[in-house]
């Protein structure tokens, strides 16, 4: 039986887990969070609960009938929690096969609007991209060691049903930031899960893919093609500088370029349910 062994039953993760579930595997995985438990048993998960900061048994035995281990974690000033708690216990699972780490286009670093691919050198400016950038070399090199597939996603900033400016609008919160000539790649959380699934089973070795839509766009036409749709006031623009952000979303200001997808589709054959936000956000719209 197939098992999948989730670091973070977050939103991309859970996405990906129901559709595994009805095809028949296992899947288990961690949160940070007691409350959550309940919930995920009852959507058909097996939770552990997992701080990031101490190895615990009962994780580490559940490693060693897991047959892919997904890593959905971020890392933190001390690296990655997944790596620096379970790396041994990954590495010598005799069931372990495959390793998948969802990562960030962050890890590229500044484009100036260019275009960036799986060949571009990673240079990334951001912390946030340059803890990535380590824990991707940390599983590349237990994979190495170990003789597991590692497959990297790259993903741009992740939207779908409840995390979209069609979510934001509605509760009043949306805000239509704008930066002169800054384009973004965004991926629909469906289409994660389906890049997923189509990678799942790739042979030993360490595979990249951009996991992004068709589309860099400028975001503040996102927020406003919402508004459209919705038949709703459009935000005033906002200067980015002016906007009080977490440093997670200012990341998303500092640099700028766009992600080409051309090897997810042709080495994967990946279609996209939503290529564009415009196919995402009717979609949510309900439209």
């Amino acid at each position: 039986m197939s098992r999948l062994f989730c670091f973070g039953l977050g939103y991309c993760a859970t996405e990906l887990g129901r559709r595994l579930i009805e095809e028949g595997w296992t899947v288990a995985g961690t949160t940070a969070h007691a409350e959550k438990v309940e919930r995920l048993v009852e959507q058909g998960f097996e939770p552990f609960l997992f701080d990031g900061r101490e190895a615990l048994h009962d994780v580490a035995d559940a490693l060693q009938s897991a047959t892919h281990v997904l890593l959905s974690i971020p890392p933190d000033a001390d690296g990655d929690p997944a790596l620096r708690c379970y790396g041994d216990a990954i590495a010598a699972s005799p069931s372990v096969r495959w390793i998948g780490y969802f990562s960030t286009v962050g890890v590229y670093g500044d484009a100036a609007g260019g275009w960036v691919d799986e060949t571009t050198e990673t240079r990334p400016g951001t912390i946030r991209g340059q803890r990535r950038l380590k824990a991707e070399n940390g599983w590349i090199e237990l994979a190495r060691k170990s003789g597991k597939a590692l497959v990297i996603y790259r993903l741009p900033g992740i939207y779908g049903p409840g995390r979209s400016a069609i979510d934001q609008l509605k509760a009043g919160t949306a805000r239509r930031i704008f930066k002169p000539g800054q384009l973004t790649n965004r991926v629909h959380v469906e289409d994660i899960a389906t890049a997923v699934e189509a990678s799942i089973d790739l042979q030993p070795g360490v595979h990249i893919f951009n996991v992004t839509d068709d589309l860099p766009a400028p975001p503040q036409d996102v927020i406003a093609y919402g508004a459209e749709l919705l038949g709703l006031p459009c935000p005033p623009a906002i200067d980015p500088d002016d906007a009080d952000l977490s440093s997670t979303a200012r990341s998303f200001y500092i640099e700028n370029k766009k992600v080409s997808n051309a090897r997810m589709k042709a080495e994967l054959g990946v279609k996209l349910a939503y290529p564009t936000y415009v196919e995402g956000l009717k979609s949510i719209a309900g439209l």
